[in-house]
């Protein structure tokens, strides 16, 4: 890392992220994962503590936005 770097990308977040929530138990706008959508379900998740990671999960922007490229491969994996 350079020395003047003042974001730093740090390795092991344990977060819990979906996009399932009612909209009518949250305050804050939240779009739906397309996965379910185009399912009808909500089984899918973007990010489970200690569990898992949705194939189509390519990470958090600032403020609070998930990166999600479904029904595309995943440009972050190999």
């Amino acid at each position: 890392m350079e020395k003047n770097t003042i974001v730093r990308k740090l390795d092991g977040a344990n977060m819990d992220i979906d996009l399932t929530t009612d909209s009518s138990n949250i305050s804050w706008k939240q779009d739906a994962c397309p996965w379910n959508t185009a399912e009808k379900s909500k089984k899918h998740k973007c990010a489970i503590k200690n569990v898992s990671i949705c194939k189509y999960f390519c990470g958090i922007e600032y403020l609070d936005n998930v990166l999600c490229c479904y029904p595309n491969a995943n440009p972050n994996t190999n």
